[in-house]
């Protein structure tokens, strides 16, 4: 199977790099800077299975036609993803990677539904210098077909991508996905700190916050009628359950997590994107809390706080202090 990667970033170089690994005929679209530096240097990657460089074909285009594209770039770059490469499109199955929600009909903008498969990925990357991602923890790709469901062409890949990560076919990823915002919800910490998941979640004061943004993502999201799936690497009943217990203790309970997500620094795909001078996808991910409380008529003041901090933090190149984040959100938390 042709395979052609579109975003060279942590997620695209990664299973570019392992695809490649397992003899796939795979190539990388990227920003300049990354093809570049791959073209240059070889794709780096470092962490969990070892360190090594790759040479692999990149690009700042589509340059052939491919059976299979993966869309691996932010959601808020998608739609010039798509429109820089419309002419391989329209005959090529399209897997989305994007966090949130939003993805699958950006894309159906440009490409027909059923050749788009959705997907979440629960495997976590870094990459902070272009060509060079660190593989942070294993985890599930989790897989589904957008419109003709699970047929022979999501069998197919699903086999090709259970070469580099262990692969489940979903019937339907909608519950999924809506819990993997409140997994991404605690992104935005780092990249209002400008620290990592480490160094930010040993601090319990920080960690009450994060125990807040779910309570107020949970009332948000049963007001909506929406029901939660739980994810293969992440129950349901993580959130309730430490959203039902006394937030002091959910707070303990929640740094022992996220202190020990990684040997390597783990800093989140929004904090990512800011020290790589891009906008972040903050408002598919809090931001979508924010947009479901309006549509309900209720208000999500602690989720929209931060979206904003994250924001002003992009405008102004400068993060807040531990004491300046506390502050801001002091009367808040529930």
């Amino acid at each position: 199977m042709k395979i052609v990667i579109i975003g060279a970033g942590a997620i695209g170089g990664l299973a570019a790099g392992y695809l490649k690994i397992k003899g796939e005929d795979v190539s990388l679209v990227g920003h300049a800077d990354a093809v570049e530096a791959i073209k240059n240097e070889g794709l780096r990657i470092q962490g969990l299975r070892g360190n090594f460089s790759i040479e692999i074909d990149a690009s700042h285009q589509i340059n052939s036609q491919a059976q299979l594209i993966i869309l691996a770039t932010k959601t808020q770059d998608i739609e010039a993803a798509l429109r820089e490469n419309k002419n391989f499109l329209q005959d090529t199955a399209v897997l989305t990677t994007q966090n949130g929600v939003r993805a699958d009909n950006m894309v159906a903008k440009h490409v027909p539904k059923e050749n788009i498969i959705s997907s979440i990925v629960m495997f976590g990357a870094t990459s902070l210098e272009p060509g060079k991602i660190v593989h942070n923890f294993e985890g599930h790709w989790i897989i589904s077909g957008l419109l003709k469901g699970n047929d022979a062409k999501v069998v197919q890949i699903s086999q090709v991508l259970e070469k580099i990560f262990p692969v489940i076919i979903a019937e339907d990823l909608k519950g999924m996905k809506y819990l993997k915002i409140f997994v991404n919800a605690n992104n935005c910490l780092p990249a209002i700190l400008g620290e990592s998941m480490q160094e930010v979640f040993s601090d319990l004061e920080v960690s009450r916050i994060s125990i807040a943004i779910w309570k107020e993502g949970l009332q948000i999201i049963n007001k909506a009628g929406i029901n939660l799936t739980s994810l293969p690497d992440f129950p349901l009943e993580r959130i309730t359950k430490l959203t039902s217990l006394p937030t002091v203790q959910a707070a303990s309970i929640l740094a022992g997590i996220m202190t020990n997500l990684s040997k390597e620094p783990v800093y989140g795909s929004i904090l990512q994107s800011i020290k790589r001078g891009r906008p972040s996808e903050i408002d598919y991910i809090n931001g979508e809390f924010v947009n479901l409380a309006e549509e309900q008529n209720l208000d999500a003041p602690l989720n929209k706080k931060l979206v904003q901090m994250v924001h002003q933090v992009e405008r102004s190149k400068r993060f807040f202090t531990k004491e300046e984040l506390i502050s801001n959100t002091r009367g808040l938390l529930n």
